[in-house]
């Protein structure tokens, strides 16, 4: 009798339970633009590792250092823009099930549970080339973020990337919120509004306090390299800043245990700086010399075949090649004992 009194008391309870309300459907279709290989997903044993690529032409043998890593599973690519070029050629390098490219160029895209979905069921994920502002813009706290968090905590797999895809990957980016910067320019003033930097949506405990930059030699990358690091030290209270430089068609190649190899026909470079700057501020050249031995620098060549370095959580100072200093805005280095 009670229910009944309620539904003679409120009628338009009773009628909107017969009528439910109008629902949008949520499009949850994948932002897949093209897969080769078998569709369906499988579940291989899987080997964590990071790879770092300077962009230009991939280096191969650092793919093959994914896929092996992969178990034979699904190869995932994404990106905010571009197309499927990577399918056939990941492919053909070696046995995966399959390879994917998703294109995720929006805040929308980046939302769907689709999109996440798809990410966790990659073996290994590879970030290709672009704008890295579209990536924090689009993907930072979203689906993607959270996938690929899963990916490096739980499922254990390798992922890479390459240009903007490897900046990414480091625990702080330039973001190149405002446009690039060119050394020239963020050496004149390390508060220029182009040199950005933030933390990273990608959280690789292996890299914390670890700043990349990529097409390194070509575009004469170290100037604005090193203001970055600067920056960490005056802006995030980073003591000890660390920078790794890629060369373009070049790969370093980091194990889970730390060891690090570096595969392709340029060098990378590995920074690290102990010691503040003495001057870094709005409108004022950079100055950071400490007898010019400011920025240590171990600078290993690559091969084909992969060049053994040192393990990354050591970061061995007396393996340094190099050292590099800054003063009143220009970049100099020298090597020990010549």
């Amino acid at each position: 009798m009670r229910s009944f009194f309620l539904i003679l008391l409120f009628p338009v309870h009773f009628v909107s339970a017969l009528t439910p309300p109008v629902v949008s459907p949520i499009d949850t279709t994948a932002v897949s633009i093209g897969i080769t290989g078998d569709p369906s997903d499988v579940v291989t044993p899987t080997t964590p590792g990071i790879v770092l690529m300077g962009g230009s032409t991939d280096v191969d043998e650092a793919i093959r250092w994914m896929i092996e890593r992969s178990g034979g599973g699904d190869f995932v690519i994404i990106r905010a823009s571009g197309s499927t070029g990577y399918n056939e050629y990941i492919y053909e390098l070696g046995k995966v099930n399959s390879v994917e490219t998703l294109l995720i160029d929006s805040r929308e895209e980046a939302m769907r549970p689709e999109t996440g979905k798809r990410i966790r069921e990659a073996e290994a994920l590879f970030i290709a080339g672009g704008d890295q502002w579209n990536y924090v813009n689009f993907w930072t706290d979203s689906e993607v973020s959270s996938a690929i968090d899963y990916l490096i905590n739980e499922k254990k797999v390798s992922i890479g990337g390459t240009s903007a895809g490897c900046a990414v990957l480091s625990d702080i980016i330039f973001d190149a919120r405002h446009d690039t910067v060119i050394s020239d320019d963020a050496l004149k003033n390390p508060y220029d509004n182009r040199v950005s930097i933030s933390k990273s949506f990608i959280r690789l405990p292996i890299l914390k306090d670890v700043i990349s930059d990529q097409h390194y030699s070509a575009r004469n990358r170290q100037g604005r390299h090193v203001t970055f690091m600067a920056r960490m030290i005056q802006d995030f209270g980073i003591d000890a800043p660390k920078g790794i430089g890629v060369d373009e068609q070049t790969a370093v190649c980091i194990a889970s245990n730390g060891d690090a190899s570096v595969f392709g026909s340029g060098s990378a470079y590995f920074l690290r700086a102990t010691r503040k700057p003495e001057v870094c501020k709005n409108g004022r050249p950079l100055t950071w010399a400490h007898d010019a031995k400011a920025i240590g620098v171990i600078v290993v060549k690559g091969t084909t075949t992969g060049t053994a370095a040192f393990n990354i959580r050591e970061w061995p100072q007396h393996r340094i090649t190099e050292c590099w200093w800054i003063v009143n805005g220009e970049w100099k280095r020298a090597i020990p004992g010549k």
